[in-house]
């Protein structure tokens, strides 16, 4: 096969959970372990940090990746989903796994899919620890993709464990409550293995001590020895004066990522950082500052508060939950337009009207979806959208409902494009996007 069959034969052959949903997810990690037993344990064959959370991981990977990619460790970098190409998936210091070897794995493995009938998202991870063994990283930032516990990534034995947040998200899969979804995410805290939890939330606060003490696992909580002392929001960058308390030392930092959600994230990961240097991985204060302002560049990260045009003021953001919606919201207060635009669509299986009712109903809206099976149809969106107040009009498919709001703007608008990871990823290339 060459690459495009290739990925046509893991797309079409697996089950694929951004595509089907709750249906892809296999509840135990038999598969992962045979997998990676085939292949003679890659996982165990590199360091790895090992990050779960809500909303945030992807952001706090990327940075961890720059951070120690800048120091001069080749950094592997495994996240989920893409967004345009299945190689963003798998990365070494903020290059994709080349196709061939794609190809190379899937030739290798396509009698063992036969047999253990793996996930889309079980072979993917079996493929980047492989990846990672064979290029003989020194380092390997790992984002679960869901929950934790039993998160196919939760094969591995990391230096650090880092839990960004939790909210409701996925509870048909991980619970219904913020105390279940939190015991789902503590699954990835090892025994005698440092913690970082970024955001201290009174509903997990409890969870994430009891199994950290009973897995004797150092728990830090990063927002009580870190502090964001001063903020000054831009178009594209957000600088950030950052107090450490035990010690009351300030330092600066311009991040490339200008959401000002990148607060939570970036107190994480500093004390993840503080962590790293005792575990052998030393990197100087300016090494850091530096890779913080370079995130995008160095690991290609995108879909962030990401900027693509200036007039009209036009912004992709793959928030996509609850709390998600409600952190774009809140930096929507901060920016200046005349009239906002909104091209957005959902999945099916998320909490749709939560988020909607979250948005602002004197907007203009494009109602939409992605070109998968989980998309909820433009028109029920539609509908749904107008019993919260909101108006606009439907359109078949992402390019046709941001080409209406484009044609709709003035150069003193802004277009927010939102509400799902897979409507970003629909964005048309040209539009500007990486």
């Amino acid at each position: 096969m060459n690459y495009q069959q290739t990925i046509e034969f893991l797309y079409s052959q697996l089950p694929m959970f951004s595509k089907v949903g709750a249906s892809a997810l296999k509840n135990d990690l038999l598969n992962i372990r045979e997998l990676c037993g085939i292949l003679g344990h890659p996982e165990q064959k590199f360091p790895t940090v090992h990050i779960a959370g809500t909303n945030g991981k992807g952001s706090t990977s990327h940075m961890l990746s720059a951070i120690l990619q800048q120091a001069g460790y080749k950094t592997g970098l495994y996240t989920s989903p893409h967004l345009h190409d299945f190689r963003e998936r798998i990365k070494i210091d903020g290059e994709m796994i080349p196709q061939d070897e794609v190809v190379r794995f899937t030739e290798r493995m396509k009698g063992n899919i036969a047999t253990i009938q793996p996930s889309f998202f079980e072979l993917t991870v079996a493929m980047a620890f492989e990846y990672f063994a064979q290029q003989k990283v020194d380092i390997a930032i790992i984002e679960t993709g869901l929950g934790g516990r039993l998160d196919s990534t939760n094969i591995i034995t990391p230096l650090l464990s880092l839990i960004t947040n939790i909210s409701y998200d996925h509870m048909n899969i991980l619970g219904d409550t913020l105390q279940q979804i939190a015991f789902e995410k503590a699954g990835i805290i090892k025994p005698d293995t440092p913690v970082v939890i970024s955001e201290t939330q009174p509903e997990s606060i409890r969870v994430f001590r009891d199994t950290a003490d009973l897995r004797n696992a150092p728990i830090r909580f990063a927002d009580q020895e870190y502090r964001i002392i001063h903020r000054q929001p831009g178009p594209d960058t957000l600088h950030l004066t950052v107090e450490y308390i035990p010690t009351a030392d300030v330092e600066l930092y311009v991040l490339d990522l200008p959401g000002h959600y990148q607060e939570k994230n970036l107190v994480g990961v500093l004390a993840a950082m503080e962590i790293l240097q005792l575990k052998g991985f030393p990197v100087p204060q300016a090494v850091i500052s530096a890779a913080l302002s370079n995130v995008k560049r160095l690991t290609g990260l995108g879909g962030r508060w990401e900027v693509i045009s200036q007039a009209p003021y036009t912004v992709l953001d793959v928030g996509h939950n609850e709390a998600g919606i409600h952190a774009i919201m809140e930096q929507l207060a901060l920016e200046s337009f005349r009239r906002l635009h909104i091209v957005t669509g959902f999945v099916k299986d998320k909490d749709v009207m939560a988020a909607l009712k979250q948005l602002p109903p004197d907007a203009i809206y494009y109602f939409t979806k992605a070109q998968i099976p989980r998309a909820m149809h433009e028109t029920d969106l539609l509908k749904l959208a107008g019993e919260a107040g909101l108006k606009g009009l439907s359109y078949p498919d992402v390019p046709a409902a941001y080409a209406a709001a484009l044609a709709a703007a003035g150069k003193e608008d802004m277009i927010l494009v939102c509400g799902s990871v897979f409507i970003v990823g629909d964005m048309p290339v040209s539009s500007g996007r990486m």
